[in-house]
């Protein structure tokens, strides 16, 4: 990434699009009715290990670093300090949110409703990624190297990146469920997130905020 000028106004974007993103994943934790695809599996790795949500998703940012800079062949020490920040306050408001979301009379809700919202905060989701990768100061690892794999191998499809990006994700949550015999977090939220929430992200992209635009792109 290019270094840029910092300002308010990206503050603004980048914490907004933060919250966006750990509101969502944490409302979907809660809800059971799936989550996104890498969320679900860090659930069902979490299940598996018997860890916290939260230590599992510092645990496969750290994995996503790597990638990352397997796929630039660079290491950019700045990027990567943080990177490993926004991973660190992602997941312990995810893990945050998500108890407390448990704790709200959501679980009663009739079942539309709460598909509804499942699939509400999978929209939160993609904006959410959507602002702070325009902003392309601090991302989560996953976002980054989604960013990457979008613009060097997709010619800026959201949709394709997203797609590639989860792939692993699909192969890791189905060696934990052929370990415990037993499903977590996913379920048709899952299903629409599979399909839906790249291009939902390219959507935010050209309606969210629409005079805020990709910055400081070089890989």
């Amino acid at each position: 990434m290019g270094s840029h000028r910092f300002n308010g106004r990206l503050v603004f974007f980048f914490i907004l699009g933060l919250i966006l993103n750990a509101g969502g994943n944490a409302l979907t934790v809660a809800l059971n009715l799936g989550s996104p695809v890498w969320t679900a599996a860090c659930v069902n790795v979490a299940h598996a290990l018997h860890v916290s949500l939260g230590l599992i998703m510092v645990y496969w940012g750290a994995a996503l670093v790597i990638a990352t800079i397997l796929i630039t062949r660079k290491i950019q020490g700045w990027r990567t300090v943080k990177n490993v920040v926004f991973m660190v306050l992602f997941a312990a408001l995810v893990n945050w949110l998500s108890k407390w979301f448990e704790q709200t009379p959501l679980m009663t809700l009739p079942i539309i409703v709460r598909v509804l919202l499942d699939f509400g905060g999978i929209g939160l989701i993609a904006a959410g990624v959507s602002l702070y990768q325009r902003v392309n100061w601090m991302l989560h690892p996953c976002d980054d190297l989604m960013q990457i794999v979008r613009f060097r191998f997709f010619e800026g499809s959201a949709n394709r990146a997203m797609l590639a990006v989860y792939l692993p994700a699909v192969l890791i949550t189905v060696l934990c469920v052929w370990d415990t015999h037993h499903l977590w977090a996913v379920n048709i939220g899952t299903i629409f997130a599979l399909v839906f929430q790249g291009w939902l992200i390219g959507v935010a992209d050209r309606r969210l905020f629409r005079q805020l635009k990709h910055r400081g792109f070089d890989d």
